[in-house]
């Protein structure tokens, strides 16, 4: 019987150079245990340059984006003005069917290439900006580089399933977090009938309103972890690039703060939890 797990994972690495400075200082710290990085990001070969001395103290993947910001390479369907389509309109056109997997795929594939050209190696895992990843049509070009590009390397991919029951007896934004797992259902088979390896429960979804002080939605996301309970977040100090390309802002350094302070470490000491790699 496995036991249970507690991984952090903060996403958005490489979008600006603010979240680096955090998301860094939190590796090197011991809170955070994964990053996923936003390879298409103008920001990125300078931001993995940074993350490089690190290696070995927590694991990297790539954020595969392909809402709100540019495409690394031409996307005349879905991004025809070279800028990707808000996240509303992109499951829309995945629950649909009416988008070009070829396209995707070509250009998922060139952001992991940015990763292994900045890394110099494959990527730990594979996630999703917004969740992308999951969506139907994603979710196969996803599995695909899973088996050409992680699966030697016994790489891991997220699965944003998490059991109806548990996310409203957990009462943090339930409605959000019940859809983002529903819409997780067809990859999380994929995952399981191939073998991939993915975190068992997931958490962290919310509405980055503010209204719950963050140390309380630490407290219900963490609690009494399942094996291989995956917590995303969000932390990052707030610069010029990240106001100029990101809505959400000033909630990163309140969720920086707490992660930072003796107060997140006494949180998980009361309660006799430990963090550890996926």
């Amino acid at each position: 019987m496995l036991a249970p797990s507690l991984t952090l994972c903060a996403d958005d690495y490489g979008l600006a150079p603010g979240l680096g400075r955090a998301i860094r200082a939190l590796i090197e710290s011991g809170r955070l245990q994964a990053t996923g990085c936003m390879t298409g990001s103008a920001h990125w070969p300078a931001e993995a340059l940074l993350l490089k001395p690190l290696e070995g103290k927590a694991e990297f993947g790539v954020h595969l984006t392909l809402t709100d910001h540019r495409p690394l390479g031409a996307m005349p369907e879905l991004a025809p003005d070279g800028r990707l389509p808000p996240v509303g309109a992109m499951v829309k056109r995945s629950l649909l069917g009416r988008l070009n997997q070829a396209e995707i795929a070509a250009e998922l594939e060139r952001q992991v290439d940015a990763f292994e050209a900045a890394m110099g190696r494959a990527p730990d895992f594979l996630d999703g900006h917004h969740h992308v990843h999951q969506l139907p049509v994603v979710r196969d070009v996803v599995m695909d580089l899973w088996t050409r590009r992680l699966k030697s390397g016994n790489g891991w991919v997220r699965s944003c399933w998490e059991s109806p029951l548990s996310i409203l007896a957990r009462g943090v934004d339930p409605v959000r977090a019940c859809i983002i797992a529903l819409l997780g259902i067809g990859l999380r088979q994929r995952l399981k009938a191939a073998g991939a390896r993915h975190n068992l429960s997931f958490r962290g979804v919310y509405d980055f309103s503010g209204k719950i002080g963050y140390d309380e939605l630490f407290r219900r996301f963490t609690e009494s972890p399942k094996p291989s309970t995956l917590v995303m977040c969000h932390p990052g100090e707030v610069d010029e690039a990240l106001r100029a390309c990101e809505w959400l802002t000033d909630q990163r350094e309140v969720e920086y703060r707490f992660l930072a302070s003796e107060d997140c470490l006494q949180s998980l000491g009361r309660r006799g939890l430990m963090l550890t790699r996926l």
